[in-house]
């Protein structure tokens, strides 16, 4: 990020003859697409969209949108006080992640935070990541499987959640009347979240058309969803199938609106 520094050299002597303090100098920063500020007064914080000479357009990590005077020494760019200015060049559009939030730019992951996300298993874990993995690394935020919901009381228990500690979990097939709804209820709490989705199993969650077909086959109750649609789809063995399903995956666009919206709640949840 090129950062221009504003110098002032006006009573570099004072009538004595003695070097005065020069004042504090405040860094001119280029208004560049995708560069976050926040903005002290208000607290706002979010990525540059859109700037000219009258004011600058940021948005935040839920799209929202607001419009700032550009005024010197008006904004904080990673903690530090900054002037914005009009960039050279006008800004291009903001990259965008996978989950459709502004891309930061040069940004480095945080250290995690001991607030966790836990899923079912490593293919939910594998989708999560592919998605929404630029913002959980920027939000510090920890996803991982847990092999199934058999004792989720107990694992909440041993966890330990508390006011920096929050957990997030996210379920399949989260029904009215399932095992899976009754399991999240024993563990709801101030610190503890459950969202899901309606679908067997998280493949379900990619849209179709995705991977080239009409729509998911019926699996016969009592026979494993994936290897059921492995055979009626001849993909071979579960671990084909998941290659080919987390394989076809580019962004949010990709998945059901009921998988999107569970696993935004989770990270506002755990980073809020």
């Amino acid at each position: 990020m090129p950062v221009t520094r504003a110098h002032d050299y006006r009573g570099a002597f004072g009538a004595d003859g003695t070097r005065a303090r020069r004042r504090k100098e405040v860094p001119e920063v280029p208004a560049e697409a995708g560069l976050v500020v926040e903005d002290p007064a208000s607290g706002y914080c979010g990525a540059v969209v859109a700037v000219d000479a009258r004011g600058v357009t940021l948005e935040d990590r839920h799209g929202g949108k607001r419009v700032f005077p550009l005024r010197p020494a008006a904004f904080l760019v990673e903690g530090v006080p900054a002037t914005l200015v009009v960039p050279k060049r006008a800004p291009a559009a903001p990259a965008r992640s996978a989950s459709g939030s502004v891309r930061v730019q040069g940004h480095t992951a945080r250290t995690a935070r001991a607030a966790r996300i836990w899923v079912e298993g490593l293919h939910d874990a594998e989708l999560v990541e592919r998605v929404w993995g630029h913002d959980l690394r920027v939000e510090g935020v920890v996803v991982e499987p847990m092999h199934g919901m058999d004792d989720l009381a107990g694992a909440v228990a041993e966890f330990g959640p508390g006011p920096q500690r929050r957990l997030g979990v996210l379920v399949d097939h989260l029904v009215q009347g399932s095992k899976e709804t009754r399991a999240a209820a024993s563990v709801a709490g101030p610190h503890v979240l459950v969202t899901g989705h309606p679908y067997v199993d998280v493949w379900q969650a990619v849209k179709p058309s995705v991977v080239g077909i009409r729509a998911w086959p019926e699996v016969p109750r009592g026979t494993d969803w994936k290897t059921g649609v492995c055979r009626a789809l001849r993909w071979g063995e579960p671990a084909d199938g998941a290659r080919r399903v987390l394989g076809a995956v580019r962004d949010y666009r990709d998945l059901e609106t009921p998988l999107i919206g569970a696993v935004e709640r989770l990270i506002d949840f755990v980073t809020s």
